[in-house]
């Protein structure tokens, strides 16, 4: 029987103030136990990594003290800090990236230690240098190790003097793009251009040939300067279909040193990481041993401090090369957490006050072992039906997924006992800019092996409420039900193979299409029941018949699907010329977020949530990654569609608009100038990326409408075009 629980609870408030409460409570716990590492902590960082460093700081009995931008006023970590501070304008060359603002700011609140997260300044020596001159505790590696290793040039000759599997590649910096051309040639293609003091993603482009090259040298070096103020450049080996893996470390100035078990980080689109997981599918206890011991031994090489990740690219046959090393926090690391049972930025806060790690990780390592199985995922605010583009603006509708994971009578505190974490830095009504990492939350759901912790991440993601920006979601969902990434057996090629063509969305198998179809019907049942019970809406003696009903797919012309309720707990709905009977319950409106359990001819279903409401003319309907709006007509109210209108359909192909806000770069054309298929049209930076925007077809430029260092909107028309035979 198909059985529907109200899922509506907006816990994200509630679950924070809880939140707050219970930390709050426990600092003062954990300071009466043993004294905290520091009494006042900075965070040089902002979103989610700020906010999961406040809640272990309170754990400790650490207070703290947030640093922002002007646009950041309000944002979630500066609510949730003890102090804030403002740091400067919006852009983050001018804020976050400012080390003597946020050098200010340390001794203006008399912080005795700075944690810099990542990204920004974490992995900078010149800051991390200012720290230690000025007395503040550098909550990471020393300076010389940042250098060290934060240089990918000098962190290959560091590795491979420590006897650690180095990639065949140039050992020196790249001159320019005909310099970066003869090299590619020399180590043979493809090739991987990128910067080397980056990480991220940021100014890493594949090169294939020599047009691959000159096309994305220089668009690299452009965002390496903008996110890591250094352009240099290096180009390696690039191995097709290897595996993206790498090992987590934490090391005290005591001599102790201990590997976590790996991270499987292939699932990555334009080099950023979509999806982690931890155990690789990949290793044997063997090879995991000797990529700890070789982490571990690099890390001794370059007397590390802190946490780190040492990166490796991995083959079939388990062959592994170093690639580089992150001197600072991973976005990944709650997957290693969730499998050994570790706080590592507890680790962090402790080593940089001088102590050793743990007495339980001593005990435990040096490598360290695990239990279970761990995968995360990236919400990002991004629309996957236009190549990825950022999306901006506020979160109308912001619901976690924490209520599909506690039972009846739980309250929202025990979800943290669910196999369930989410980190993230908004809450509803918080907004995306153009300014910063479009993320919006790292979810990570755990299991006691792949397989329940993959179901665990499906039915997260399916309850997940996310309204008013466009976000991957469906994107997210539609990799999880891959067979070959539910199989455990893919590489980092496995996006470029599963979406050649980019994402087209998610495909719904016939059971499935009925489960959508069904809930429609159901949801529109339960809101003429409810317009029924308000005065006015509804006549009470002649109410709507809806046992007969059909559900629209695609629109007002859209698919037709029919629906009969036979029976108050019986439903017969046609899908694909097959009727499938199925046992239907009641659900209440209004509907946003419920569960649902049945069977189809007799056949029982898992646990799958749903969501809806109401847009007018239809219902806004969300299921397994689809996203729809859909129609639900009577029998006679369909005959009469037919006689509708078609849709209008607006031509835009005679203009190039901006894909997503940003600003412009470069122009690369004129008015009057003939352009082929494919040319380079403009280059339009968001989220510290570069995007070259291409012509889709011959024509000739009839008006540009804009120039370099516009900040467009989303579809702001940049040029306008005359098409020629």
């Amino acid at each position: 029987m198909l059985r529907f629980t109200c899922g509506v609870s907006r816990l994200s408030s509630v679950r924070r103030q809880l939140c707050n409460s219970l930390l709050e409570s426990s600092r003062g716990l954990a300071a009466a136990a043993t004294k905290p590492p520091f009494d006042k902590i900075l965070i040089a960082n902002r979103g989610e990594i700020a906010c999961r460093v406040i809640r272990t700081a309170r754990k400790m009995g650490v207070k703290t003290v947030a640093v922002y931008s002007d646009i950041d006023d309000g944002a979630l970590h500066v609510r949730m800090a003890d102090e804030a501070v403002c740091i400067g304008p919006n852009q983050a060359l001018k804020s976050y990236l400012n080390v003597d603002k946020v050098m200010g700011a340390i001794k203006q609140t008399g912080a005795q230690a700075v944690h810099p997260g990542y990204g920004f300044l974490s992995e900078n020596m010149v800051f991390a240098g200012k720290c230690e001159e000025a007395g503040v505790a550098f909550i990471g590696p020393p300076s010389s190790a940042i250098q060290a290793m934060g240089d990918k040039l000098m962190s290959k000759k560091i590795a491979s003097d420590a006897k650690v599997n180095t990639i065949p590649g140039y050992k020196g910096v790249i001159e320019d793009t005909d310099h970066a051309i003869k090299i590619a040639r020399e180590i043979g293609y493809p090739v991987m251009m990128k910067a080397s003091a980056g990480g991220g993603g940021k100014g890493m482009r594949i090169a294939r040939n020599d047009a691959d090259v000159s096309s994305g040298f220089m668009l690299s070096k452009q965002e390496a300067m903008n996110a890591f103020n250094d352009d240099r450049m290096l180009v390696e080996k690039y191995i097709d279909n290897g595996h993206h893996i790498e090992i987590q470390v934490v090391a005290d100035g005591h001599g102790n040193v201990c590997a976590f078990p790996e991270r499987e980080c292939s699932v990555q689109r334009r080099n950023q990481k979509v999806l982690e997981e931890s155990p690789s599918c990949l290793l044997t206890p063997e090879t995991r041993k000797e990529m700890q011991r070789q982490a571990i031994a690099l890390c001794k090489a370059v007397g590390y401090q802190s946490a780190g990740t040492v990166e490796f690219i991995c083959a079939d046959d388990q062959s592994f090369y170093f690639l580089e090393m992150n001197t600072r926090l991973q976005v990944e690391h709650p997957v290693t957490e969730f499998i050994t049972g570790q706080d590592l930025v507890k680790e962090m806060l402790n080593v940089a006050a001088g102590r050793k790690l743990s007495e339980g990780l001593l005990k435990i390592g040096p490598h360290v072992p695990f239990k279970g199985h761990a995968i995360e995922a990236r919400v990002y605010a991004e629309d996957p039906f236009r190549n990825f583009m950022p999306s901006t603006g506020p979160l109308i509708r912001y619901q976690e997924p924490h209520a599909a994971f506690i039972p009846d009578g739980d309250s929202p505190e025990e979800s943290y006992k669910r196999p369930i974490r989410i980190d993230t830095g908004v809450d509803e009504g918080s907004a995306i800019n153009m300014f910063y990492d479009p993320l919006i939350s790292k979810l990570i759901t755990y299991g006691a092996d792949r397989r329940e912790s993959l179901a665990n991440m499906c039915m997260a993601l399916d309850a997940y409420v996310v309204k008013g920006l466009g976000h991957n979601l469906s994107f997210l969902r539609d990799v999880c039900r891959n067979a070959e990434f539910a199989s455990g057996h893919y590489s980092t090629n496995f996006i470029p193979k599963n979406y050649p063509k980019g994402f087209q969305g998610v495909q719904l198998t016939a059971p499935e299409l009925t489960h959508l179809v069904t809930y429609a019907a159901l949801i529109h049942k339960a809101r003429t029941a409810r317009d029924g019970s308000i005065n006015g809406q509804i006549s009470h003696n002649s109410p709507p018949d809806t046992s007969k009903l059909v559900v629209v797919l695609g629109g007002p012309k859209g698919t037709p699907y029919s629906v009969n309720f036979t029976s108050a707990d019986t439903a017969e709905v046609e899908v694909d010329g097959k009727k499938t009977k199925v046992a239907v319950g009641n659900v209440d409106w209004p509907v946003e977020s419920v569960l649902l359990q049945g069977t189809l001819d007799g056949e029982k279903e898992a646990l799958q949530y749903f969501g809806g409401s109401s847009t007018g003319e239809g219902y806004e309907v969300a299921f397994m990654g689809t996203y729809q709006t859909v129609i639900v007509r009577t029998p006679h109210e369909q005959e009469l569609s037919r006689h509708l209108l078609p849709p209008v359909v607006v031509d835009h192909s005679n203009t190039l608009r901006c894909p997503m806000p940003g600003a412009v770069i470069s122009v690369a054309v004129k008015e009057g100038q003939t352009v082929e298929e494919g040319q380079q049209l403009a280059v339009v930076e968001a989220m510290k990326m570069q995007n070259v925007l291409k012509a889709e077809a011959r024509a000739v430029v009839k008006s540009v409408k804009c120039k370099a260092g516009d900040v467009l909107k989303v579809d702001a028309v940049m040029m306008e075009f005359e098409k020629k035979e």
